[in-house]
């Protein structure tokens, strides 16, 4: 499907509607500005309309798309969000009957693969789910982004860096524009420059702040710590950061080493990336131990929420006693 949608893109031959879906932002937004750029085909914004949330009216949007465009092949409005595809409305029954000169397209995280609307846009239009990459096309697009650059980066180095950072395409997009700038002139991207780059990113932060736990290093714990308060970051996001970080580790640890990188990932929701450094970390940490921390987070978020304690000396305690049960 997205071959197809390239092909609609370069060759402007488009159908009347379409819908982008899935969990990847950034290819949807990717997508969504390369498809706009073709239909208007470099004109302005005079027969362009954006539509955006679950308040959006279809008898408004349905009015637009009657009107002809101006000085124009086509009419595009674009509709962001609106949970269209979760719920009953009229569209279904009105896009066969959508002049040929307007296209729709529709751009959502989540659809209802029951629901009329997309069916008649599987059928007659245009679907494309933008999912989540692979970890091996996920390099290969990091690898590529470089190479465009004219910037080359080791394998090793690129399962590091993307260790790094827990985010979206977006973001991993962000970093390497960083990095990119950082080294300059010089063409290979070393380790040493995601770390003086990228390791400011909070899950890397996260990660190393566990293994100072881990190895008893209160030091070491609460500098990372007060790094991340530099970075402004506030002691209840921190707080539910690690919260996560725990909830991680037991069901990695549940899971055992019998089951496969692809599986783990699947069932816990992480990047594949990311499942060998979880489970190396795991081993410093009993069962107990983890569950035990968890019911500690959940206790200082409790004294939070009720003004018994500051949340920034809330988590700097928290962390001590983290660092005291494993010394």
């Amino acid at each position: 499907m997205m071959k197809k949608l390239k092909a609609d893109i370069k060759n402007r031959d488009f159908k009347n509607c379409y819908l982008f879906y899935g969990e990847e932002d950034y290819l949807k937004r990717i997508y969504r500005d390369s498809f706009k750029e073709s239909v208007m085909a470099g004109g302005d914004d005079m027969n362009f309309t954006r539509f955006e949330g679950k308040e959006t009216d279809v008898i408004q949007v349905t009015d637009l798309a009657d009107t002809l465009p101006f000085f124009s092949d086509y009419r595009l409005l674009i509709l962001e969000n609106t949970g269209f595809f979760n719920s009953a409305n009229d569209l279904a029954d009105y896009l066969p009957k959508m002049p040929d000169t307007t296209i729709m397209l529709f751009v959502e995280k989540e659809v209802d693969k029951r629901n009329r609307l997309y069916k008649y846009i599987n059928k007659s239009g245009h679907v494309v789910e933008m999912k989540s990459m692979s970890a091996k096309d996920m390099k290969l697009w990091v690898v590529g982004l470089l190479n465009s650059e004219g910037k080359k980066i080791r394998e090793s180095t690129v399962e590091y860096f993307l260790g790094l950072i827990d985010n979206s395409m977006h973001h991993i997009k962000n970093e390497l524009d960083k990095l990119i700038a950082y080294v300059g002139e010089r063409e290979e991207i070393t380790k040493e420059d995601v770390d003086a780059i990228a390791c400011v990113q909070v899950n890397g932060q996260i990660f190393q702040m566990m293994d100072a736990v881990a190895s008893g290093n209160k030091k070491l714990t609460m500098k990372l710590y007060s790094d991340l308060l530099e970075l402004r970051e506030s002691p209840m996001v921190i707080l539910s950061l690690l919260s996560r970080h725990f909830n991680i580790l037991l069901q990695i640890k549940a899971l055992g080493d019998g089951a496969g990188r692809s599986e783990i990932a699947a069932k816990v929701k992480i990047r594949p990336f990311f499942v060998g450094r979880y489970q190396s970390q795991a081993k410093h940490f009993s069962e107990k131990q983890l569950r035990k921390m968890l019911e500690m987070c959940a206790e200082t978020e409790y004294l939070f929420k009720r003004g018994r304690i500051g949340d920034r000396i809330g988590v700097e305690l928290l962390l001590v006693q983290f660092v005291e049960r494993t010394a």
